[in-house]
């Protein structure tokens, strides 16, 4: 293993250090491993909180700040933040409007997620979650009952965050997080697995000429292992299972993300949307936003995943609004 770290069981630690050091408008709380929006809480607007095990940056401390999420969680490697981690950062956020949690579809995440509303409602903190389970890979893992949640997580930050920020209700900014989970679909591809810190190994192994589809974000195997395709082949193939699952129609607006896992150069990333866009383009779908780029990762996995969002003029137009984060802006 070569990592540039310092000791493994501190990683997520010294992160956070950067990471305020980089962005001082935001409040990271390094022993709670919480990170807020300078201005939180902005009062009468609903917060939004999502996290969970680190190692998918820049999700989820990357997406907080104006337009997006207002606190992020984040766990030691593939593990779920806590619930009192989790109860700070509502806390943090509460502006007198209520608390939407963004939740990724794992167990841990989930329970976790679950015990700290309870707590904040507890304390008379309304909240609401969106669980995001968009990842059409896998019905069920070793890592949750159900689908998956993937790279449609951010779509959900992005567009029930721009409702959030024009001063929309608790229960329609958590009705449009639910509708955009609904209308996505994600199927991730890897060529080489990630090696966590704390093992130094690749959390599987494939031959020189294979390629695991179907994996997750946490290192996990996929649905199976065959040979290396050319891309063409395995956008078709990528595809095939989100059109299945969530059907796009010729006269669909999509919003499109392909996203790298960690260690795929942004050359292979762009050669792949240009497949899913001649291959969507041709079935007469409009691709009216796209996103290229790495933006949940696994770590150093060396793959890529492909989400696709079918979008409504509303989710289209909460999608240009304003952001300002680390990890994604726009004006």
């Amino acid at each position: 293993m070569k990592k540039f770290i310092n000791q493994p069981d501190q990683v997520v630690r010294q992160a956070l250090v950067g990471l305020a050091a980089a962005h001082p408008g935001l409040r990271v709380d390094v022993d709670q491993q919480i990170v807020v929006r300078a201005d939180a809480p902005v009062a009468g607007k609903v917060g939004l909180v999502s996290g969970g095990g680190s190692g998918h940056e820049p999700m989820h401390g990357g997406f907080v700040g104006p337009g997006m999420l207002d606190a992020a969680c984040a766990g030691e490697i593939f593990t779920s933040p806590v619930p009192d981690q989790i109860l700070a950062a509502t806390q943090a956020v509460d502006g007198g409007a209520g608390v939407v949690h963004v939740v990724k579809n794992y167990t841990g995440d989930v329970l976790n997620f679950q015990l700290a509303a309870e707590l904040a409602a507890d304390e008379s903190i309304e909240v609401r979650t969106v669980l995001v389970d968009d990842d059409v890979a896998v019905e069920d893992s070793t890592w949750t009952a159900g689908r998956r949640g993937t790279g449609a997580t951010m779509i959900v930050e992005k567009i029930a965050g721009a409702l959030a920020a024009e001063g929309a209700g608790l229960d329609e900014v958590a009705a449009m997080g639910a509708a955009v989970n609904e209308a996505s679909a994600s199927f991730a591809v890897a060529l080489a697995a990630c090696t966590t810190p704390s093992a130094g190994k690749p959390g599987f192994t494939l031959g020189d000429d294979e390629m695991e589809v179907g994996v997750g974000i946490h290192g996990e195997p996929g649905r199976r292992r065959e040979l290396i395709r050319p891309a063409h082949e395995i956008v078709a193939m990528a595809l095939d299972a989100i059109r299945s699952a969530k059907p796009v129609a010729a006269g669909d607006h999509v919003i499109v993300l392909v996203n790298g896992l960690g260690g795929t150069p942004l050359i292979e990333l762009y050669l792949l949307f240009g497949e899913v866009a001649g291959a969507l383009s041709g079935a007469g779908v409009d691709i009216a936003r796209s996103l290229v780029g790495t933006y949940v990762t696994s770590l150093d996995m060396v793959g890529m995943s492909i989400t696709v969002t079918r979008a409504t003029e509303e989710m289209l137009r909460l999608w240009d609004a304003p952001v300002s984060t680390p990890g994604l802006r726009w004006s």
